[in-house]
């Protein structure tokens, strides 16, 4: 039979017990909420002015995407934006101070930030919404699982550069030489143009590099290009292109030379015509990247994932100021027709 001050004992160990699991189930939600609560540290690095509407409509996109998600400024989620325009110096330096701040995650666009970054750090994680080739580039060794911090989204497939040309040769009949433009600052830049000689070629086009850095040397490349008949260019994505898009598409213009870019917002400012990925819906799918990493998941373990659905842009206002007739195949392919 057990004593009477042994089962007082037994008693004491059980109340014992009792309360201290009574205490830490009263201490586990009030941990799990303070997790919870802790605000979030999302760095962006844009290398657009801050006044770019197409950059900021980005951002918009990107930030309303995590709202939706639960994230949200001023709540649990903290926003630290570094517009640098292209300008390398200012993406450096800007670069550097988000890294000092030791974000969470943060959020970047274009092929050359992505060295910046990762030069600088090796632990934040790294979301890319937008880039060409990340392999190229240097930033991973797979597609499939980057194994390091960085992941994110693909603007294209260079075999794109070939759907680029038929277009532009549909609506410019009779062309026979194109120049890829682009800043060869960008890493992917020899890999476009060694791409894009080879389809070129194929398809019985005259391609012509066009290296330029600055809007100067857009003019000088442009007018070269306009000294002889039957040219027109074709512009990877880049951002110092980007940025002066409208600047580009105006000197174009006053050349009439027909030209097709990956970028939409080419076409909207004025250029001929755009194929490629929309800009807006990868922005939205970093979000959701961004999200798994601020729930735990690491970077290395999300694949670098490819646009599955390309937008066709034709400026038919500018097709009319060349004197080119739009086919009507190409006018019922069209996602989006401006006029």
């Amino acid at each position: 039979m057990i004593g009477v001050a042994a089962l007082g004992e037994a008693m004491h160990r059980r109340d014992f017990i009792i309360q201290g699991i009574a205490g830490s189930v009263a201490i586990w939600p009030l941990a799990a909420r303070a997790k919870a609560d802790r605000i979030r540290r999302i760095g962006i690095l844009m290398p657009f002015p801050k006044g770019d509407a197409e950059g900021q409509a980005r951002v918009q996109a990107f930030q309303q995407e995590l709202a939706g998600l639960g994230w949200s400024e001023g709540s649990n989620v903290q926003f630290d934006e570094r517009w640098s325009t292209d300008h390398m110096d200012l993406v450096r330096a800007d670069a550097a101070n988000l890294v000092e701040l030791n974000p969470d995650v943060i959020v970047t666009s274009g092929d050359r930030v992505i060295p910046i970054l990762t030069k600088l750090t090796r632990s934040i994680p790294i979301v890319v919404a937008a880039t060409s080739d990340p392999i190229a580039s240097g930033a991973v060794e797979s597609l499939a699982r980057p194994g390091v911090n960085v992941t994110g989204f693909s603007l294209l497939e260079f075999s794109m550069f070939g759907k680029m040309l038929e277009i532009l040769k549909r609506l410019a009949l009779g062309i026979s030489r194109v120049g890829m433009m682009y800043n060869p600052d960008n890493p992917v830049g020899a890999a476009y143009f060694r791409s894009f000689e080879m389809i070129a070629r194929q398809l019985a086009v005259q391609p012509i590099n066009l290296p330029i850095h600055d809007l100067s040397e857009v003019e000088g490349a442009i007018a070269s290009l306009a000294g002889q008949p039957n040219g027109g260019v074709l512009f990877p994505p880049d951002i110092t292109i980007t940025s002066l898009r409208t600047q580009v598409s105006a000197i174009l213009l006053s050349r009439r030379v027909p030209a097709i870019s990956t970028l939409p917002a080419f076409a909207a400012a004025g250029g001929l015509a755009s194929y490629g990925a929309n800009i807006l819906v990868l922005f939205r799918q970093s979000a959701s990247y961004v999200d798994r990493i601020l729930r735990g998941e690491k970077p290395g373990d999300l694949p670098f994932q490819q646009p599955t659905i390309y937008r066709l842009v034709i400026n038919l206002r500018t097709a009319k100021t060349f004197g080119l007739t739009v086919p009507d195949t190409l006018l019922a392919a069209a996602d989006e027709v401006i006029e």
